[in-house]
C-alpha cells in the first residue's frame, strides 16, 4: 500500500528544529515537502551549527540532519516580488504550510494565513510561535526551559539548574503541531475547508509539566531538584552503581515489584520493614531505603544484576551512552541510512497497520538543490 500522504504537498517556512521536524514527519509518511530557504542567510541557520570536528564548509551539518530528511530545497527571497510569486504558485498547488515566525513578521512578508488563504482557500496553515500569536518575543528552547519551570527541577539537590541536553521543548511543540495539523486535515476531509492552527513553545512546555504541575496545583508541592528521583514514587529513578562501575536505574512502581526487588537483592526482610511496606512510606523514607539499595548493588556485576531483575520482572535498565544506544539492535530501525552512510533518525516511531513500511527517505537536501525540479512543475 502506498504511503498515507503520497499525494500531499507541504510547504515548509520554518527553521531550526520544531517546524522542520514536523516537515520531516510528513516526508516520512510520503508527502512531498518543499523547504523554502532564505538566500540571504544561505538557508536554515542549523546548516551552520556544526561541531568543532565538522570541517567541510559545504557539507550538511549534523544538526540540520536531525530534522530535514526527505525534503526538497529551494531558495526564495520573500521580499522579492518574483520569488514571492513563485511561492504563491506553489501554495496554490499545496495542502499544508508549516510556518515559524514571530508575531507580525509573516504578515510583513505576506506569508501569513490570510495572505495564503487568498491564494488557496483550502490551505492548512500550521504555525509555531514562541509565546502565542500576538506576542512578539522570539521563542528559544533554552530560555523557555528556564521560564517554564523545567530547569528549576532539573539537577541534583542543591546543585545548579540544568538545561536538558536536547531541545526538548522544540520537540514537544512539534508533536503538538503535528496533532493540530492532523486535526485540521480531518476537518478538511469532512468539511472541505482549510484552517489555521497555532502552537506556542511556552504552552507546549506547560502542557508537558504533567504530574509535576498537578503536584503543585492539587497538592501544593513546588517541585524541587531531585536528580533522577521521582517525587511521587520510590525507588523510581534511583541510580545504583555496581561493582564493575556501571550504573543501573530502577523504576519500581508497585508493592509487588518492590517485594521482588528485595528478593533479587537478597534482603527480603526489607519488604516487610514498616518503613517500606507501601509506596507512601518508601517515599517518606527514601534516603534510608536508597542507602540500603546502594550498598547492596555494589556486590553485583551489572550484567548479572540486570538479568536477575529482568527474570524477576523488576523494571530496571542499564545506563547507556548515545553511542551505545545507536550501535545497539533496539535502535537500528530508527536510523536513516543510504548505501554509503547513516544520515539521520526517523521522526515518526509509529507502526501503521494500514500502511507498508516507509519507503527509502532521501538524505537532507543541499541548499537550493531542487530549484530546477520545483520550478518545472509550477
Amino acid at each position: 500500500m502506498p504511503p498515507i500522504f503520497k499525494d500531499l504537498r507541504v510547504i515548509e517556512l520554518a527553521n531550526v528544529l520544531a517546524g522542520p521536524s514536523v516537515g520531516q514527519f510528513f516526508a516520512e509518511l510520503g508527502a512531498e515537502v518543499i523547504k523554502i530557504e532564505n538566500p540571504k542567510t544561505k538557508g536554515d541557520v542549523t546548516r551552520s551549527w556544526k561541531l568543532k570536528n565538522e570541517k567541510a564548509e559545504n557539507s550538511i551539518s549534523a544538526y540540520f540532519s536531525a530534522a530535514n530528511s526527505g525534503k526538497k530545497s529551494i531558495a526564495l527571497d520573500l521580499w522579492d516580488e518574483e520569488d514571492l510569486t513563485i511561492l504563491y504558485k506553489l501554495i496554490a498547488k499545496s495542502d499544508i504550510v508549516i510556518a515559524s515566525y514571530k508575531a507580525g513578521d509573516a504578515k510583513k512578508l505576506r506569508v501569513d494565513y490570510q495572505s495564503l488563504k487568498s491564494v488557496n482557500p483550502k490551505i492548512i496553515y500550521g504555525q509555531i510561535t514562541g509565546y502565542g500569536d500576538e506576542d512578539e518575543r522570539v521563542g528559544y528552547d533554552a530560555i523557555i526551559q528556564a521560564e517554564s519551570g523545567f530547569m528549576s527541577m532539573n539537577g541534583e539537590p542543591d546543585g545548579n539548574s540544568l538545561k536538558m541536553p536536547v531541545a526538548l521543548v522544540d520537540v514537544l511543540a512539534a508533536h503538538h503541531l503535528k496533532e493540530a495539523i492532523l486535526l485540521a486535515y480531518i476537518n478538511l476531509l469532512k468539511n472541505n475547508e482549510g484552517s489555521k492552527v497555532s502552537v506556542s513553545l511556552f504552552e507546549s512546555a506547560i502542557a508537558s509539566l504533567a504530574n509535576q504541575a498537578t503536584n503543585f496545583l492539587i497538592a501544593g508541592h513546588n517541585p524541587q531538584k531531585m536528580g533522577a528521583e521521582h517525587p511521587n514514587i520510590a525507588p523510581y529513578g534511583t541510580v545504583l552503581k555496581t561493582v564493575d562501575h556501571n550504573e543501573i536505574l530502577l523504576a519500581v512502581g508497585t508493592n509487588s515489584q518492590f517485594q521482588k526487588l528485595c528478593k533479587v537483592f537478597e534482603m527480603p526482610e526489607i519488604s516487610e520493614d514498616d518503613r517500606f511496606k507501601t509506596n507512601a512510606l518508601r517515599v517518606e523514607n527514601r534516603i534510608i531505603l536508597n542507602q540500603l539499595l546502594l550498598e547492596k548493588a555494589k556486590l553485583f556485576q551489572s550484567e548479572i544484576l540486570i538479568e536477575k531483575l529482568k527474570t524477576a520482572q523488576v523494571p530496571a535498565g542499564k545506563l547507556q551512552s548515545v553511542q551505545e544506544v545507536l550501535e545497539g539492535k533496539d535502535a537500528k530501525n530508527m536510523i536513516l541510512k543510504s548505501a554509503e552512510m547513516n544520515f539521520g533518525l526517523r521522526n515518526f516511531a509509529g507502526i501503521l497497520s494500514f500502511m507498508g513500511k516507509s519507503s527509502h527517505l532521501a538524505p537532507p537536501p543541499n541548499f537550493d538543490q531542487d530549484r530546477d525540479e520545483i520550478l518545472a512543475v509550477i
